[in-house]
């Protein structure tokens, strides 16, 4: 959570004002790129001097919602990188960018005018210098393509922060979708043809700049056994949620073709394994300090200075504006702050204009003004209960919403009044407690097994998993002695 509230988040209303020039200023210069001649097709699109003024308006608000890698030696690496797969494209008229973002989401993505981001999850998920060099590539690719170009023009940019209560009085469009936005590095999907032309383009851009082209259908085949693994820890069947494949759509198909493609290119080319892997030693993994951490049932944030704490069952996602908690019965708790104060109980009153809050009361939690009420709404298309609870908290309000849908246990819902009384600040040495985990690199020794070293990990479930996930490696693969490998440490 590095936002907070609605009101300093990336509103649908500020999305369209910010593109309603770009949208009125198409131009016909613009142009795709033919992934098999590398011949430039002319399209409806907006012209290169837009781009790089959409593009560079866009990287402040981007930076501003999810913040830059605090790390000089890991920017400076994924920079020279990039320079080298960009280094002869079809549009050398582009000056690319390379950033690193403070987010653990894996994901991967371009603006126009040439702004290409890789989220730390990404970084932290790739096993060599190739492996990466695919990603910016592939990234690239969108770029020369046009296609970021053309996903603005058409206005199909995904809004970010969107809350649960639009959903709830029937003004957003699903709860679900609002529960991704928030994390989703902020670009609607491309589509199939456009993620294989991407793919064409990245192996054409990664070879020539020296890289071997199986790092891209390696690395391919470990995003989506990242989407898996992410839905098994949060209970979910189907695709994944907030990831990279949520913006860069993949099928087995197009993982297969990728790897068939790397045909036509000749065998060999750079790695470097062992240069990312130490490259990446003691970077944050996970939540950061500039968002907060969630541990288990808990959320700490120091840097704001408070904790709380969600229902046995639920699952914490934090996500630049807000931290949602969510359980496999269709519970939602979404937290975040919003400038206010005075009255706790008017501002409950004042909340939802289309649906007065009902049972308003007065409450205090742990020695602070706070108030409640709750109204009916719906949440995916069944029937519950919303409530609103503001606490009053260092000139702000502290702000719970939780959709409990019909049928909903008992037990959870005393769950979750109990989890809005659970806000409180934290003590100065809870502050100093609560650190971030990181990425260590170390040498396998002799007797050391996939097993016992995943056992080391500060995790509590899938640690066996998570381990092979970070590394790589699939079932049955064993630890080589000698070899560098990834481990987490709290």
């Amino acid at each position: 959570m590095r936002l907070f509230g609605f009101s300093s988040s990336y509103s649908s209303k500020r999305s369209s004002a910010a593109f309603a020039v770009v949208l009125g200023a198409l131009a016909l210069s613009g142009c795709s790129i033919n992934p098999a001649t590398g011949d430039k097709q002319f399209a409806a699109l907006m012209s290169p001097q837009q781009e790089n003024t959409v593009g560079a308006s866009e990287h402040e608000k981007i930076i501003d919602q999810f913040g830059l890698l605090d790390n000089a030696a890991i920017t400076s690496y994924v920079n020279e990188v990039g320079q080298k797969v960009v280094r002869d494209t079809e549009r050398p008229d582009v000056q690319y960018k390379f950033f690193v973002l403070d987010s653990p989401i894996v994901n991967a993505f371009a603006l126009p005018g040439g702004y290409i981001y890789v989220s730390r999850g990404l970084l932290a998920l790739a096993n060599s210098e190739a492996e990466l060099a695919a990603v910016l590539a592939h990234e690239t690719g969108h770029v020369t393509a046009r296609h970021s170009a053309e996903r603005y023009s058409t206005s199909v940019v995904t809004s970010l922060g969107a809350g649960l209560l639009s959903a709830a009085i029937g003004g957003g469009s699903g709860v679900s979708q609002a529960l991704d936005i928030g994390s989703n590095l902020y670009l609607s999907s491309y589509s199939r043809g456009q993620e294989r032309q991407a793919d064409s383009l990245g192996l054409r851009y990664m070879t020539r700049g020296g890289y071997d082209s199986q790092a891209m259908p390696a690395f391919l085949a470990s995003l989506q056994a990242e989407g898996a693994l992410e839905n098994r820890i949060a209970g979910r069947q189907g695709s994944p949620g907030a990831s990279y494949f949520s913006t860069h759509p993949a099928t087995d198909e197009r993982v297969s073709q990728t790897g068939a493609e790397t045909q036509n290119y000749p065998p060999g080319g750079t790695v470097n394994r062992e240069r990312h892997l130490r490259t990446l030693d003691g970077m944050i993994y996970g939540d950061s300090p500039a968002h907060g951490f969630a541990r288990g049932l808990d959320f700490y944030h120091p840097g704001m200075g408070f904790t709380f704490s969600v229902p046995e069952g639920f699952t914490i996602t934090n996500q630049p504006a807000q931290v949602v908690a969510t359980s496999a019965s269709g519970g939602i708790m979404l937290f975040d702050l919003a400038q206010g104060t005075g009255d706790p109980l008017a501002y409950v009153q004042n909340w939802v204009k289309e649906a007065p809050p009902q049972d308003m009361e007065r409450i205090t939690v742990n020695g602070m003004q706070a108030a409640t009420g709750s109204f009916a709404g719906q949440i995916n298309g069944r029937p519950a209960t919303i409530r609103l609870v503001a606490i009053a908290w260092n000139g702000r309000m502290a702000r719970f919403q939780i959709a409990i849908p019909a049928g909903t246990s008992t037990a959870e819902v005393e769950g979750l009044r109990r989890a809005t009384y659970s806000f409180r600040s934290m003590s100065a040495q809870e502050k100093q407690a609560v650190k971030p985990y990181r990425v260590r690199i170390f040498t396998a020794k002799a007797g050391e097994t996939v097993s016992s070293v995943a056992q080391t990990q500060p995790f509590t479930s899938l640690r066996e998993e998570r381990f092979r996930l970070l590394n790589g490696l699939r079932p049955g693969d064993t630890l080589q002695t000698g070899q560098l490998y990834k481990r987490i440490e709290g």
